[in-house]
């Protein structure tokens, strides 16, 4: 009789671990399931950046901080950027060495933000003098590298409230494209990105969220093959 009892009481243990088993399986799955779609979700998240790495690759973005938000917003790698707050023109002179050790087979240049407020006569004539300096230099210390030339960003109304000279911008992107055609290089206007209006802007009106630069690298790429 006790043996009987004992067999029972196992058989019944058996059966409750059984089924204990089985209704966790579904909230398991459920779970297996649920991990594996954050991990493509992620995965589709961090693609287009990946995608722009590789298509960028074997470029540098060279400029002042409006380009520096490439790297700083980790939308591309430091070794494709080489940029800095205040870089004009001028000071772009002192970033050869470091460029011609990258040796990237194209250079996307980026100035003049800065340049329109360097405190001289004539900061436009100033600059372009110093930018088809620069443009020299890259074309003799890297003759195999192209050179693309992109116009400076607009700033929102309240920046040019506040600082007056950047209602110079139109003038500035209108000297770089004449250089870019005497020097051979290539011009892309950056404005389709605001066409449509945007809210890419920092609080300062004139710097960019991340989202800018990916619509600028989506407008770039075709540049880049």
């Amino acid at each position: 009789m006790n043996k009987k009892i004992v067999t029972s009481l196992l058989i019944g243990s058996i059966a409750a671990a059984l089924a204990a088993c089985g209704s966790d399986a579904p909230e398991k799955q459920a779970q297996e399931t649920a991990s594996q779609t954050q991990e493509r979700g992620n995965a589709a998240a961090s693609a287009p950046e990946d995608s722009y790495q590789r298509t960028f690759e074997d470029c540098v973005f060279l400029g002042d901080s409006i380009t520096e938000g490439l790297s700083f917003h980790e939308v591309l790698d430091e070794k494709n950027v080489l940029a800095g707050a205040g870089k004009t023109a001028e000071f772009s002179l002192e970033d050869i060495g470091e460029l011609t050790k990258r040796n990237p087979n194209q250079v996307f240049i980026q100035l003049g933000s800065d340049d329109i407020l360097w405190p001289t006569d004539d900061p436009i004539a100033y600059s372009m003098k110093n930018y088809a300096k620069l443009i020299g230099k890259i074309k003799e210390k890297l003759p195999q590298t192209r050179i693309t030339l992109l116009s400076v960003t607009p700033v929102t109304e309240e920046a040019v409230k506040m600082e007056p000279r950047y209602q110079n911008i139109g003038r500035y992107n209108q000297a770089v494209k004449e250089l870019a055609g005497k020097e051979g290089a290539s011009f892309v206007d950056l404005s389709p990105i605001f066409s449509g209006g945007s809210d890419f802007y920092d609080a300062d009106g004139i710097h960019f969220k991340p989202e800018y630069y990916t619509k600028l690298l989506e407008l770039l790429k075709e540049q880049a093959k």
